[in-house]
């Protein structure tokens, strides 16, 4: 009897067991199939965005500038020596014939009395080589000497013709060469920079002084090479003066430099004004803006809304919150902003942050615009 209950006992124990281990697996069963049935909210990804802005405003760059004359000289003596005086200091106006600086003629004049000396001996060989010439003449004509004396003598004249000549010519360099001891202006301008001062020792050719001559004045900016197509295309610039205030000048590109500068790689353009105020001044501070055409340039977006592919740059666009991937045409970079040339209208929305987490159609949550 008490066999039997032994047993009766260890199969309710082994049926209970059971029941708890269905039971286990059908709550387990059951949350698994909430879970897989629940939908993929949780796997929307989170994005930032932004409006397109309208495409009919014209872009405008501003460059920093300085007024310069249009036609400027780096003057130089024609002869070396040490500078004994400076008449001018930079900024003021001269007229044409003003003396600006001068060298120490000393060396010069000890030239000029050598040249004097030496034509003054020449003059003399001349002088007594025509009179041995009319002599040997006349004794020619008594029959007195043979005529290749004669012709010696006539050679001895020429001779002595030419070296006259010679010692002339060097007598009239070395003069000129005394004037050159003087740099005198030709044509009304300004000083714009002196590059050598009283005592230095200059040699001939070396730039001492920059004169800005009267007349037309330019804007001097310097652009770089990403932006030099649009200077070249830009029809016209407004040209504003830190020191005029209110005072606006019309602008247009006159020349843009062909080389790139070695140190700063950026382009040296010249802006011309139109009609100019008289209160512009050399080395007046301006600043430049460059406006493009109409519709020149679409759009502006950041440059982290660029999906680049294998092949070409794209945007996400997005509407009704699901994103929709758009090939687009870039233009230039400017720092963290890229022009795009086709490709977005004016009012869509674009996706600025996230744009590789994520797939054609997909739907997305955004979490901030701009």
């Amino acid at each position: 009897m008490q066999v039997k209950s032994f047993l009766e006992l260890k199969r309710r124990k082994l049926f209970y067991g059971l029941i708890a281990i269905v039971t286990v697996c059908l709550v387990v069963g059951s949350f698994l199939g909430k879970e897989q049935g629940k939908p993929a909210a949780a796997n929307i990804p989170l994005v930032r965005t932004k409006i397109v802005g309208s495409a009919d405003k014209a872009a405008a760059y501003t460059y920093a500038g300085e007024v310069r004359g249009r036609y400027e000289s780096q003057l130089a003596f024609q002869v070396g020596g040490k500078i004994s005086n400076r008449f001018v200091d930079e900024g003021m106006a001269v007229q044409a014939g003003d003396v600006l600086m001068s060298i120490d003629p000393k060396d010069v004049q000890e030239v000029i009395n050598n040249n004097a000396a030496q034509l003054a001996a020449a003059q003399a060989q001349q002088k007594l080589a025509e009179s041995n010439l009319a002599r040997y003449k006349q004794l020619y004509a008594q029959d007195a000497i043979s005529k290749a004396e004669l012709d010696y003598y006539q050679n001895a004249y020429e001779v002595a013709g030419a070296a006259s000549r010679q010692a002339t010519a060097q007598y009239e360099q070395g003069s000129n060469q005394l004037g050159y001891t003087r740099l005198v202006v030709e044509q009304a301008g300004v000083v714009a920079h002196i590059g050598a001062e009283t005592g230095q020792v200059v040699s001939a050719g070396e730039m001492v002084l920059t004169l800005v001559y009267d007349g037309e004045r330019e804007i001097e900016i310097h652009v770089p090479e990403n932006r030099l197509p649009e200077v070249k295309e830009a029809p016209e610039c407004e040209v504003l003066f830190w020191a005029l205030p209110g005072v606006s000048v019309e602008g247009r590109v006159r020349e843009i430099a062909p080389m790139a500068n070695a140190l700063t790689r950026t382009y040296k353009v010249r802006i011309s004004l139109v009609n100019p105020p008289p209160a512009v001044s050399l080395g007046m501070t301006a600043s430049v803006m460059m406006k493009n055409g109409e519709h020149s340039v679409v759009n502006t977006i950041p440059l982290t809304a660029l999906y680049q592919t294998e092949h070409q740059p794209c945007v996400w666009v997005v509407k009704d919150n699901v994103v929709t991937l758009r090939v687009v045409e870039v233009g230039l970079q400017d720092n963290d902003l890229v022009q795009i040339l086709s490709g977005l209208q004016a009012g869509e929305v674009i996706v600025t942050a996230g744009v590789h987490k994520l797939q054609e159609k997909q739907q997305i949550k955004v979490i901030g615009s701009n």
